[in-house]
């Protein structure tokens, strides 16, 4: 007999929506869903949507291939427009009580997420980052402009909004999902992180850091963001501290 649909019970519990965005990660975005999936999330349920940037190196395909299963929703962009347009059309897509941006390059170990959600957990908390800068682990730089980069990035936040970050540029971002929808984002590129961290702080919502392991990648390995992304993230957060939005 087929089962009393009416005695099924929903999933209780609150729901994680980790949004991907993948752009030519053809051998490290399958096993990065792997760890998410294996990650304990405890009381938290998953929702997993992977947002495809016009891949070209067969990214795609593979990614269409293992979402026939039901584990992934799988979106596709016709074209490249870049990181920004990425996350928004997965922001738009998410059902779940939090947002967790989580880049394809294991750069950023999913055995954190479980400190990012304790500590959105914690009173009315908004907001989460997770940052590289307070782990006492993260010795080691893709480069020394980039972490020099970064660490530029941040003073300039702070020094614009008044706010005490130690890592602004953080790939790790964790929102209530009412929190992340109710932010006008414009993004397209990799202006994403400072542009709805400037939007954030204009609305004096509070970010809350909690310390995560890095393992970055070299140049040479396939990291796509470059000097010119330093300036443009400058000039976004200057944009942003002044204009009507």
């Amino acid at each position: 007999m087929p089962p009393d649909t009416a005695k099924i019970k929903a999933p209780q519990g609150p729901l994680l929506s980790v949004v991907v965005p993948v752009y030519n990660e053809h051998d490290t975005v399958l096993p990065l869903l792997e760890r998410v999936q294996a990650v304990d999330l405890g009381a938290w349920a998953l929702e997993l949507i992977v947002v495809d940037d016009g891949s070209t190196d067969g990214t795609g395909e593979r990614l269409a291939a293992a979402s026939k299963d039901g584990s992934f929703q799988y979106l596709q962009l016709p074209h490249n427009r870049g990181k920004g347009a990425a996350v928004r059309t997965g922001i738009a897509a998410v059902s779940g009580d939090a947002v967790l941006i989580q880049d394809a390059d294991l750069e950023y170990d999913p055995a954190d997420i479980p400190a990012l959600l304790a500590a959105l957990e914690q009173g009315d908390t908004p907001v989460v980052y997770g940052s590289r800068i307070l782990h006492p682990d993260n010795t080691a730089h893709s480069a020394l402009r980039f972490y020099l980069g970064g660490r530029l990035v941040t003073l300039c936040t702070n020094l614009l909004f008044g706010s005490h970050l130690t890592d602004e540029p953080t790939g790790y971002k964790l929102f209530r999902t009412a929190t992340i929808r109710s932010i006008p984002l414009v993004c397209e590129r990799f202006e994403f992180c400072p542009e709805v961290t400037a939007k954030l702080l204009r609305r004096k919502i509070p970010i809350v850091e909690v310390p995560i392991r890095y393992y970055p990648r070299k140049p040479g390995e396939g990291k796509k963001i470059g000097w010119w992304d330093g300036v443009e993230a400058i000039q976004t957060l200057v944009r942003w501290r002044f204009a009507r939005f």
